[in-house]
């Protein structure tokens, strides 16, 4: 079983600072955040611009990657829910991937001590 694992959540762009925040408190090294556009299990709403109802394709979402040590993964994670929720669908999901192996290309450290 891999020691290391990817946490990424898709969320909502206006709660990314405060799911930053969260991740800040824990003793994790870094993060890459990416906006994207995409949409999930919920159907698209229509918004009323200029009189006229129009189907906003795609939404834009936040995805926030982490690569923590196994340990870690629920701390991760719950500081994510607890941060993203809105309680309205569209709120994101959040999936866990294990890594086989990390490797810092300065010194060639591998593993745990790469990240």
């Amino acid at each position: 079983m891999s020691q290391i694992v990817r946490v990424f959540a898709f969320i909502r762009p206006h709660k990314l600072q405060e799911v930053k925040s969260a991740l800040a408190l824990l003793p994790i090294s870094g993060l890459t955040v990416t906006d994207a556009r995409g949409t999930g299990n919920n159907p698209e709403k229509s918004v009323n611009f200029l009189g006229q109802n129009m189907v906003v394709p795609l939404p834009i979402r936040a995805i926030i990657e982490v690569v923590v040590p196994l340990h870690l993964q629920e701390e991760v994670v719950e500081a994510i829910q607890n941060a993203a929720f809105t309680g309205e669908p569209g709120d994101g999901k959040i999936f866990i991937e294990p890594i086989i192996n990390a490797i810092r290309i300065r010194t060639l450290e591998q593993n745990l001590d790469a990240i």
